[in-house]
């Protein structure tokens, strides 16, 4: 399976983030250095600023970011959490949307990085020195998509049992050349790899949030609960759209949906935002560095945090990959459960997957008076 250790899916992997005390300091000096709290925070919505269509203002605050204490499947990625004190925001209440999407590529013709040629000068980047060249005919644009095991899996690591590199996979057909987005106008775009989303941006005049930006949103009025409705598992099903049943074989469909859902199938949480757990990961714009968490400096509030300063995966290092958050239609309580609000994975820049997409917010400066 080369091409999926190309793209450097890790998104399910549940990995046991373990480094040499030589590589823990060197990740401590470099993430704390020159850490410093400046200005005042921005929490309510300055008058005179509307708020941008499919928006919601999410108030400025400081909280804790990262697992709640009596979260007791968190993974060490997000331990342990610290004081983080964000500005107000715009944020867009839903996941962009495939109808979005497109009026975006009708206007500007853009090319996704899923249906451009591959360049194998640039991936071998990502790779150890001396990887092999895989034949031209696998070398073809296209994306990872899901495939459903026959029976049940003794070893959920090894995630190229359920996860293929198909050809012609794209934001247009995002299950295969064969499957279409037609009658699905609603339903969040995926086979996004992370420049797209920031070339959509662009167009738009917004920018993707940054983790603790997400978090804060996705939080709302619940700061210290596992799932942004509260902590009780039970009633899942009715809040978001994830893998019920056994895991990657049958999935029993209780909450109506076996795979992707239109946005706003499921309740918002308290700010009004739909689909901050399950259905797609997001894309944000920090990078993802495996130790970042342990590495901040605790005796300090950090101000509108930008995450890592370089990425590092430990189970990649080749790899510069980019938080995304949320969970996704794939994450089952039997497996990942990266529903939870702190939840985080890493995937490479050029990752395009059926299962990933993002959603936009803007800052007071990016919206006009």
């Amino acid at each position: 399976m080369f091409l999926l250790s190309v793209i450097t899916v890790t998104c399910f992997v549940q990995c046991k983030e373990s480094k040499t005390k030589k590589e823990e300091k060197q990740v401590v000096e470099q993430e704390t250095e020159g850490v410093k709290i400046t200005g005042s925070l921005i929490a309510d919505k300055p008058d005179g600023i509307l708020v941008p269509e499919g928006m919601v203002w999410i108030t400025g605050e400081e909280f804790l970011q990262g697992a709640v204490l009596h979260d007791t499947i968190a993974m060490e990625h997000e331990k342990p959490a610290y004081k983080v004190a964000v500005n107000g925001f715009f944020m867009s209440t839903t996941e962009v949307t495939n109808n979005q999407f497109a009026k975006f590529v009708k206007e500007t013709k853009y090319k996704t990085v899923a249906e451009r040629t591959i360049d194998w000068e640039d991936i071998k980047k990502q790779l150890p020195e001396g990887a092999q060249k895989p034949h031209d005919s696998i070398l073809q644009p296209g994306g990872l998509t899901f495939k459903k095991s026959k029976s049940a899996l003794s070893n959920l690591y090894d995630f190229s049992q359920w996860w293929r590199w198909t050809i012609g996979a794209n934001w247009r057909h995002p299950h295969g050349p064969k499957s279409s987005i037609q009658g699905k106008g609603s339903y969040p775009v995926v086979q996004i790899a992370y420049e797209d989303a920031v070339a959509y941006c662009k167009w738009e005049g917004s920018r993707l949030p940054t983790e603790a930006e997400w978090e804060l949103a996705a939080r709302g009025t619940n700061k210290n609960t596992i799932y942004f409705w509260g902590d009780n598992s039970g009633n899942l099903n009715t809040r978001a759209n994830t893998w019920e049943g056994e895991f990657p074989s049958k999935n029993s469909i209780v909450d109506g949906y076996e795979f992707r859902a239109p946005v706003k199938s499921y309740p918002p949480n308290s700010n009004g935002l739909y689909d901050m757990a399950g259905n797609v990961w997001e894309w944000t714009s920090d990078w993802y560095n495996t130790n970042y968490y342990k590495a901040i400096n605790k005796e300090v509030v950090v101000l509108n945090p930008k995450g890592a300063s370089k990425p590092y995966t430990q189970n990649n290092p080749y790899a510069k990959e980019k938080v995304m958050k949320g969970g996704s239609f794939l994450c089952s309580e039997s497996y990942c459960a990266s529903y939870r609000v702190s939840s985080r994975m890493g995937s490479s820049l050029d990752s395009s997957l059926e299962h990933l997409g993002f959603r936009t917010v803007k800052d007071v400066s990016m919206v006009k008076r």
